[in-house]
């Protein structure tokens, strides 16, 4: 639990049923002692892994009456980190990059965690024209970053990522514009039946850089919002812990005993007929919570060689 009064706002995506976006980060972070402020991107029934998909989006002059409130009031000096997640469209991620400068006036030291949201599995499901706003006005204002594989080859332009050499080549490219942490959830490099995870840190002549191998779950099954959940484990463990190798674990840990959590809850007869629906497949949070407050540590986090 953490002592200090951590307070993160949150822009991401929320929906009513299910667990993406804000829905994803708030319980977790709010479990490990943090106020979690969120402003919603849009506002959906629920993800887009259903059939239908009702709700409305928040567009840009919306969140800059929004955020008015905040600035108003004299709010946003309580807030420790920056937290940003889905976003649809162009307007709406440049405005970002004034919330980021805006938050940066009133306390230099905030932390903006950036889980740039474009696609995954090859394929890209937010608008083409947001991959060069990230790339070059976003990703230099982010102090941590938590890209999957796909994003981290459309921003680097490094579209085979391959080995080890190559990894390192990528997280490179965020740290050469600024980027002092970057955590890669997972990776393809690693065996046919378990992922790979990065961590590198780089400040100043310091660098950092860690592997860690995951068992793979769920047989091929598709879990959404892990990469939101990653995001804000991540962002809260980083704060409590000064160790980030510690952090990278307990972040991991929790990752997977939600999955292993939400797999064990599924229907047994459905998982063997291979007919699992989304609604099957949303995160078991709730249940998980003695899993986020007190990680139990079974995977470690190896030291690479630069």
């Amino acid at each position: 639990m953490c002592e200090r009064p951590y307070r993160v706002l949150s822009i991401q995506s929320h929906v009513v049923h299910g667990y993406v976006g804000n829905k994803s980060a708030t319980f977790p972070l709010q479990v490990l002692g943090f106020e979690v402020d969120a402003i919603n991107s849009v506002q959906f029934s629920n993800h887009t892994g259903y059939k239908y998909i009702k709700g409305q989006v928040l567009n840009e002059k919306e969140l800059d009456d929004v955020f008015s409130g905040l600035v108003q009031n004299d709010l946003l000096n309580n807030y420790t980190h920056l937290l940003t997640g889905y976003i649809g469209n162009d307007q709406f991620l440049r405005k970002i990059v004034d919330i980021v400068k805006h938050l940066r006036q009133v306390n230099p030291n905030i932390v903006y965690v950036c889980d740039p949201v474009m696609g995954d599995n090859g394929q890209m499901y937010v608008p083409k024209t947001l991959l060069p706003i990230y790339r070059d006005e976003i990703i230099p204002l982010a102090d941590i970053c938590t890209p999957n594989q796909f994003e981290m080859e459309l921003l680097t332009g490094n579209v085979d990522i391959n080995t080890k050499e190559d990894t390192v080549k990528s997280l490179n490219w965020f740290h050469d514009r600024g980027v002092t942490t970057v955590a890669l959830s997972s990776t393809s490099l690693g065996t046919p039946d378990q992922l790979l995870a990065f961590l590198s840190h780089r400040k100043g002549k310091q660098h950092q850089l860690y592997s860690l191998s995951i068992p793979k779950q769920g047989n091929g099954i598709n879990f959404t919002g892990t990469g939101d959940l990653f995001a804000s484990l991540f962002l809260a463990h980083s704060s409590l812990s000064i160790n980030l190798q510690t952090a990278f674990e307990n972040t991991i840990a929790s990752l997977q005993a939600v999955i292993s959590n939400t797999i064990s809850a599924m229907p047994s007869d459905l998982v063997a007929s291979g007919k699992i629906e989304s609604r099957h497949r949303e995160l078991k949070l709730i249940q998980s919570k003695n899993d986020i407050e007190r990680p139990q540590v079974k995977l470690l986090a190896i030291p690479e060689q630069l």
